[in-house]
């Protein structure tokens, strides 16, 4: 009986204590056309420790990694997972989502330089924050590309590329929809890209093709088909690791020896198994799918042991590491 009994203590102290070793904080910061809104988790104590500014992929992505096309807790999972290695992590939603919808309630207002302003401001109020001893740029999918952009004017401790393309967008998008699509919408597809790569507008979309090329998405899609991932992670100066699943179906491996040739100082860590969205999955569409909407399944574990190892051997880790 006495046995029991301690098992059902233990049963209630653990959550007490792991609660009195992580403090939950939501933060602001101000940009230009209003206010962002995140969420911090910080591992409790009495030194400072290193901060990871996660910076969401595309589209209406939350704070968490979540957007409408499902929900799975990527990035939330990874702030988790970060914490249990003494790294504190700055979570947000993006400009026009959720909280922050207020910033952009226009998704035509939407531009990259907008995203990289707002990685920007995030850092900089991390920097002025004396319970962070380094500031660590963490870009997940289109979000390593903001974070290789921000990087020049926040001088990072390290940068962190996870699922992080190689290859100019447009060229990504035309591949994606190889296949996807039968061949008079192919068409019009690459003939819409084509036109926007020309930075041209195009009032008349399909409705089949209106969620990728609607007309209030356009200026943004022609801002993002300017840029070049590799060159711009290739231009940067600070400790950099790249991480690529060889399970992911959107982006791949290809993408991530890209970024290592512009880069060729930088590490590169392929994990095995896992998808774009960070979940250890096999390659068949079913599983990939359904991994997409389901928060409750745990994230690489190896990602985290690579990032924590990646920022001990530059000496960003927490001092009692």
């Amino acid at each position: 009986m006495r046995f029991f009994l301690l098992l059902a203590l233990l049963a209630m102290l653990v959550p007490h204590a792991q609660s009195r070793t992580l403090l939950n904080q939501t933060m602001a910061v101000q940009v230009p056309d209003g206010t962002l809104h995140g969420s911090l988790l910080l591992p409790k104590t009495g030194e400072p420790v290193p901060v990871a500014l996660l910076i969401a992929g595309s589209g209406p992505t939350d704070r968490d990694g979540n957007n409408p096309m499902g929900r799975n807790d990527s990035l939330k999972r990874l702030a988790q997972a970060l914490a249990k290695h003494g790294i504190a992590s700055l979570r947000y939603d993006k400009r026009g989502v959720g909280q922050s919808r207020a910033a952009a309630p226009d998704e035509s207002q939407l531009s990259v330089d907008s995203y990289v302003t707002d990685a920007v401001a995030w850092a900089r109020l991390l920097n002025s924050d004396s319970r962070f001893s380094n500031v660590v740029l963490i870009g997940h999918s289109e979000g390593a590309l903001f974070a290789s952009l921000a990087a020049a004017a926040v001088d990072p401790a390290a940068l962190i590329s996870i699922a992080g393309s190689g290859r100019p967008i447009d060229l990504v998008l035309r591949e994606q929809l190889q296949g996807r699509l039968p061949p008079p919408l192919l068409a019009t597809a690459h003939y819409l890209i084509d036109e926007l790569k020309a930075e041209r507008i195009h009032e008349q979309v399909p409705d089949a093709l209106q969620v990728l090329f609607r007309p209030s998405v356009q200026p943004y899609l022609i801002s993002l088909f300017r840029q070049d991932p590799a060159r711009a992670f290739g231009n940067t100066t600070a400790p950099a690791l790249i991480i690529q699943g060889t399970h992911d179906i959107q982006v791949g491996r290809e993408d991530a020896e890209a970024l290592q040739r512009a880069r060729k100082d930088a590490e590169l860590t392929l994990i095995k198994g896992m998808n774009h969205v960070l979940r250890i999955v096999p390659m068949d569409p079913a599983g990939q799918t359904a991994s997409y909407d389901r928060p409750e399944l745990p994230i690489a574990h190896a990602l985290t042991e690579r990032i924590s190892q990646f920022l001990h051997k530059h000496r960003i880790s927490p001092a009692s590491s």
